[in-house]
């Protein structure tokens, strides 16, 4: 019974996934206006090989990819580290995107060290009770990424962003690790209409056991 109560009063943690531009951060964002979560936000800009890797991908894909892993796993430790006091946290990402895009970025003998460093790092990480993931078309990924203005990805490269959402698509539709919401993002309108984040939470609630 007192294991049970714990469990009940145990702070979610619900993490969102998807392509670049599909609107991963506009989600949470809403979401946590409802939730009064904590935020757990993906640090792109301060990655100093980011815009070199958009530039000449080959060249920079090692070091941008241990930079973002290395980031990304300080930020999944401090999770841990959350008592039964504590809000709820929302976050724009799962660890596991890293070697979404390093199987997809990196030569066999890079991968083949990352996996390494990752395979150790993932145990350690604390799993979401349910994970967001969310899908668009490429017309309208390419256009909510010009829409949000990054200077390094003005010249984005359809093709690239293409094998980017096939390769989410394809992890997604196998991925059996945590509860899954998997979510058509084309045309939901956070902004304007409070409906659609009400029906989300819903769902993530009821996957959660909530």
């Amino acid at each position: 019974m007192n294991n049970a109560g714990a469990m009940e009063k145990r702070p979610l943690y619900i993490a969102i996934e998807g392509p670049i531009g599909v609107g991963k951060s506009t989600l949470v964002h809403r979401l946590r206006e409802r939730m009064q979560a904590r935020l757990v936000m993906e640090v792109v800009e301060e990655n100093p090989f980011l815009a070199n890797f958009y530039e000449d991908r080959e060249r920079y894909a090692f070091q941008t990819q241990l930079f973002f892993l290395m980031s990304r796993f300080k930020q999944q430790e401090e999770l841990q580290q959350a008592d039964l006091f504590a809000p709820d946290t929302l976050a724009d990402y799962h660890l596991l995107k890293d070697r979404i895009f390093a199987r997809i970025t990196l030569r066999d003998d890079e991968l083949a060290l990352y996996e390494r460093v990752y395979s150790s790092l993932e145990k350690q990480i604390l799993q979401p009770d349910v994970l967001i993931y969310l899908s668009a078309p490429i017309d309208v990924l390419l256009e909510r990424i010009r829409r949000r203005g990054r200077p390094f990805e003005r010249d984005f490269d359809p093709e690239y962003l293409a094998l980017v959402a096939d390769t989410y698509r394809h992890h997604f539709e196998h991925y059996r690790t945590t509860p899954l919401l998997a979510l058509d993002n084309t045309h939901i309108d956070y902004a304007s209409d409070p409906e659609p984040v009400e029906t989300i939470l819903a769902e993530v609630l009821r996957l959660a056991g909530r």
